[in-house]
């Protein structure tokens, strides 16, 4: 890491994709088959470590990588103030809010329950996405994405036997849901400034002095006792789970529409549940392929939604147009004057 200025220009538009590679929703997915493994391996890892110290001890080793790879990267400081903000606001989002708010909660209630309310993440991580940026999606990418957002509660709601009473952990859930959404989004925007990667290891290592005493104090209170197959589920958590699954979840982001890569979202749940059975052998039943489809269907009506209203012809009247095809149009004549 060297103390230089960072040389990155710095954008807001949407990364451009090169054609024939991985599209937003690819890399989205990607990122979201990785996460949905999180919560079969913190079940395994549980039965050797403290849930404290899988929450924090998983961000020390990914910050520690992150510090590595930054290091021999030769990544430039982030040099504004203002960039260092929002990286706050992606590390306490994604590296402390969520998860330490989501294991308080699930001290006091089920992680069926937990489930539940955690859900509504893509919905909310849309509204965030469209409050902070320019982003407007259709109607109907609104309706596919509540539907799917009601049919993944309704799945889970089923397969946890029911929502229950709303009480503290439930404010603590919707905290954790609002961290998450609000660490998404940002994340998202700066991976177009940063890079993906760059985004979630500046966030680790900012966090790191915090999560360092707090998994300190978690193995003072507790020490461990892990199987190597304990070993392995975290090692998991922290490589992939803190560290990897965010370059392609934020590359997907960048990439976007952010509002349409979010929904993917809806898919995690059943990937996890679908991980639960082939690594713990938790049964799936009729109720848990018909949710999946459905989820699916929600989904991909979600983003046929939004790519049908990409493809519609701008309006001539439009600012942004005019805007666009001013810089098209100076950039043609500097590019006429070079080659005189």
């Amino acid at each position: 890491m060297t103390m230089n200025s960072s040389a990155t220009v710095l954008r807001s538009a949407p990364l451009p994709n090169a054609t024939g590679g991985p599209s937003g929703l690819a890399w989205g997915f990607v990122g979201i088959v990785a996460f949905s493994l999180t919560v079969p391996m913190t079940r395994i890892a549980v039965g050797g470590l403290s849930p404290l110290f899988i929450g924090t001890g998983r961000a020390v080793v990914a910050a520690l990588l992150a510090a590595l790879v930054l290091t021999l990267t030769r990544q430039p400081l982030p040099a504004r103030p203002a960039v260092w903000a929002r990286l706050a606001v992606v590390a306490g989002g994604v590296v402390v809010g969520f998860p330490v708010l989501t294991s308080y909660a699930l001290g006091t209630v089920p992680a069926a329950h937990g489930a539940v309310v955690i859900a509504v993440l893509p919905a909310v991580t849309a509204v965030a996405v469209v409050l902070r940026t320019a982003e407007r999606p259709s109607y109907a990418f609104w309706f596919f994405s509540v539907i799917g957002a009601a049919v993944v509660v309704a799945f889970v709601a089923v397969q946890g036997g029911g929502l229950g009473q709303i009480h503290m952990a439930d404010l603590l859930l919707i905290g954790a849901v609002l961290a998450c959404a609000l660490g998404y989004m940002e994340g998202g925007l700066l991976s177009r400034e940063l890079g993906s990667w760059q985004t979630i290891s500046w966030a680790l290592v900012l966090t790191s002095p915090l999560m360092v005493v707090l998994a300190v104090v978690a193995l003072v209170q507790e020490p461990p006792s892990a199987t190597p197959g304990q070993i392995a589920a975290f090692g998991y958590l922290a490589v992939v789970s803190m560290f990897l699954g965010f370059f392609a979840w934020y590359r997907g982001l960048a990439i976007g529409p952010m509002t349409t890569v979010s929904q993917i979202q809806l898919l995690q749940p059943v990937l996890t549940i679908s991980w639960a059975a082939l690594l713990l052998g938790e049964h799936v039943g009729t109720a848990t392929i018909v949710g999946a489809v459905a989820v699916i269907f929600c989904a991909a009506g979600a983003v046929r939604s939004r790519d049908a209203r990409r493809l519609q012809a701008p309006e001539p009247s439009s600012k942004a147009t005019a805007s666009t095809w001013w810089v098209i149009g100076n950039r043609s004549k500097a590019r006429s004057v070079r080659s005189r």
